[in-house]
Parts: C-alpha cells; structure tokens; sequence
C-alpha cells in the first residue's frame, strides 16, 4: 500500500513540523497551503491519508472535506484544528473524517494517529481483496482449469449457453455436472428465472413423480395439501435432472411427453399445465448401455442430448489439480478466517500424482478439512488422511522384479501386480461396490469376482 500523506494547512511552519515528524516514521510527505490547490493536489497525487487544517482562507477545511468525499475513491481524512474546537472536529466525523488533532498536539499522538490510519486503511485493503477473491471464485462457479480438455468444456459451455436445447453432461461423480449446468444457465436467457436442481438417485420412484410434476390434496395418502413440482417451479427457467440415469422408465416415460408436449398434470389432477422449461440432465452411467440393457428410454435419450458436454475426471487433467488446490486454500482460508497460503512442494507432487477417484469434490473436503484443522500457513502432507499419504500411482515397479525367475514366472508376477493394482481402484473408486466396479470395468460381476478371488484380494 502506498503510504503518501498530504497535508494541508496555510501555516508554513506547522506543515514543517508535521511533514519532520511523520517522515520519521518512513511515511512519504506531501504539502498544500490552501484548500483549492489541495483538491487539485488530492486528484492527480491520491494519497492514501490527509492531515487537513479546518482553519483556512478562501476554501476552509469543511469544504475541503466536503469535495474530496465526493471522490470516487477518497483518502482517509484527519482534522487538524485549534484547541477549544473539539467539537466542530467532532461533527466533521459525522460528515466522513476518520479522526481530530486538536493543536498544539504531542509528535507522538500525531504518530500514533498515522499510524492507527493506515492499520485501517490496510485491513480495509486486505478484506477488499478477499471479498474480491471469493467473488472470483464465485462468479466462476468454481469451474477452474486450464487444460485442454477444461477448454473444450468451456467452448461448449459458451457455445450453448445462449441456446434453448437440451443438454446432458456425462461425468464421474464429484467431476462437477451442477456446476457446468449452473454456468449454462447463467449464460442463457432464461437466467432471470430460476434454475431448479432435482437428484434423480435421492428419492424412490414413489416419490420422485410427485416431486417432479407436483400433486394435489389428497393425492396419496400424506397429500394434504396441493404441492407444486420442480417442472412448475423451473418454468420460464431452467430445470436440472442430475443422476437422470437412476430414473425409472415409468418416470423416463413422463419426462419425455413434457419434452415433447412441454405439458404434464399434477398426480390426482386432471387439469393439463403448460411450462415453458428447459432440460439440462447428467449422468454418470453410460446412458447407451443402459439402452442396451433395456433400462434408458432411447428416445428420451436423444431428447436430452441434443448437445452432450463430457467432465473429464481430474485423473485426466492433472495440470488442473494444483490450480485447483491452490483456489480452494484461498477459499477456505477466508472463510475458516485461517492463515494458511499454499501446499508443500511434497504434498503438490504427492497430489499431481494421485488418481483422485472422488474427483473435484474429493479434493475440495480434503483441502477444507486440512485448512481447518492446519496448525501452519502451509499445509503439509500429514495434514492429509491416509489415502493421501499412503498414495502410490503406480504399485508394479519394474525395479521389484525377480530376475532369477524364468520368463514365464516374471511376466506372470508383474501382470498379477497389475491386476490386483487396476482392480483395487476401481473398487475404491466405486466404494467397494463390486456390481459398479464390473460395470466401469466392463466385465460381468461374477467375472470380477472370480478375478478378485483367484488374486486373494480380500
């Protein structure tokens, strides 16, 4: 922050000895002799604090004081005054003075004022700063990256933004499919109306219709009153269908015809609604296989991917995971009101390196948690779990070969390393679920098994 003071008084001497004892203190000082030539002076100089004498000829203090708060960014003002005129410094406070100094005034009080300004001026600075951080962070709604593969995202974002059509984004789960939808929304024209989110996994089919097309009293048992759905919410908006993969068909079958028709009716009802909505939709299911297995409509299919936006997981953009982290410190330093500034160059190398199966959202709670719980402004590896820590990119490591083993047993040893290496994390990736990891994995869940089996992987 640059520290230039002005001040301002027609006594020659009096600036003198303020202009010596402020100096002292490092400060770089400045003059004016009259209230006209300080206003001038204030424009082209800006300094960041202003001693003002409110006893002048021609344009008085109050003056002053009164033009330069009409300044798009004034300096901090201190009103110098005689003694006995207290209160006249008191009600220029009231009109935007930060302070008084009554005269004759100690060096030290005038010192100590000064000093007292710019701890302020700089805490204003600082927190000017943060607010301007976080709104970076939000207004971006969190979607950093530089990779090629961010800019494609991107691209296509601002390309269908403007549009009406339908869009589905496909993405491992914790890659981030709200947030591009919510950069989509933001960009249309509906973005004055409102963006209705609904998780099509989070409720049983029984309840997902009356959430999606609403009901009237009596509907159900528990229907006491008429409810709106998210479709009736969303109109004029924009309505988002995440995990739309886990729909029913009988689900799937209704959310077409409002596609279609753009009508529907509340359960128990019989009054046709129209909406005007668009239908933005992710999944992180392969929807064509899911056709296949005659669990996704296909017509409903290609409905909903008018335009398909693909998240590629953070495995496959690792130039973007230091960036990432390096926002997110930023983000839960400021709100946690912690010190902490950046990662250790072990831990960034440990985080470039590790495969991040929860994907943004698994790096984001391990940053928050290790800012909240960090005792430095540098956040170490033990400041992470375990999975961090213990983290090996690559578990078959041709140095570990038994070269006194014939071919045959080698290479068998190295593909069973790799084997048992691949299918732990797809089985972490998937939580243990050895259905989900067959499916990501292409196999047949009893064929999966038989491998885990014969590997002894327990």
């Amino acid at each position: 922050m640059k520290k230039l003071i002005l001040i301002v008084d027609d006594e020659k001497a009096a600036r003198y000895g303020m202009k010596m004892a402020l100096e002292k203190d490092g400060y770089k000082v400045i003059e004016s002799s009259d209230g006209i030539s300080a206003s001038e002076v204030i424009k082209i100089k800006k300094p960041a604090l202003v001693f003002l004498d409110i006893n002048m000829p021609k344009v008085n203090g109050i003056q002053v004081l009164e033009e330069i708060n009409q300044q798009e960014s004034p300096p901090m003002v201190v009103i110098v005054t005689a003694y006995g005129s207290e209160r006249v410094a008191v009600d220029t406070m009231k009109k935007g003075a930060y302070d008084y100094i009554a005269k004759p005034y100690e060096i030290d009080e005038l010192r100590l004022i000064a000093r007292h300004a710019f701890e302020k001026l700089s805490l204003e600075e600082e927190n000017a700063r943060l607010r301007s951080e976080i709104d970076r962070l939000e207004s971006m709604g969190e979607i950093v990256g530089k990779s090629r593969e961010m800019k494609d995202v991107y691209n296509k974002i601002e390309k269908v933004g403007p549009t009406d059509v339908t869009v589905l984004i496909q993405g491992e789960s914790g890659s981030g499919k709200e947030l591009v939808a919510k950069e989509i929304h933001k960009k249309s024209t509906r973005k004055d109306y409102p963006m209705i989110v609904m998780n099509c996994a989070a409720l049983p089919e029984t309840l997902i219709e009356s959430e999606l097309f609403g009901h009237e009293k009596g509907a159900f048992t528990g229907a006491t009153e008429r409810r709106l759905g998210k479709f009736e919410l969303a109109d004029k908006g924009t309505i988002f269908l995440d995990e739309i993969g886990d729909m029913s068909p009988n689900t799937q079958s209704k959310v077409l015809r409002v596609l279609q028709e753009q009508s529907f009716e509340r359960l128990g009802g019989t009054e046709t609604l129209r909406v005007d909505v668009r239908v933005i939709s992710a999944t992180h299911k392969l929807l064509l296989k899911e056709i296949e297995e005659d669990r996704f409509r296909e017509d409903l299919y290609y409905r909903l991917k008018v335009v398909e936006i693909t998240i590629p997981a953070l495995r496959d953009r690792r130039e973007d995971i230091l960036l990432l982290a390096d926002d997110f410190i930023k983000f839960f330093a400021v709100k946690h009101k912690k010190k902490i500034k950046s990662i250790s160059s072990e831990t960034a190398n440990i985080f470039t390196k590790y495969d991040w199966p929860g994907n943004v959202r698994q790096l984001q709670n391990m940053i928050e948690s290790a800012v909240v719980m960090a005792n430095s402004e540098t956040l170490g590896i033990y400041d992470f779990p375990d999975e961090i820590r213990n983290s090996n990119t690559f578990s078959v490591s041709f140095s570990n070969i038994d070269y006194n083993l014939p071919f045959r047993d080698a290479k068998r040893s190295v593909i069973e390393s790799f084997e048992k290496d691949f299918l732990s994390r797809k089985l972490q990736e998937n939580d243990g679920n050895i259905s989900k990891a067959a499916e990501a994995l292409d196999m047949h869940r009893q064929s999966l098994q038989q491998k885990i089996k014969e590997l002894d992987m327990k």
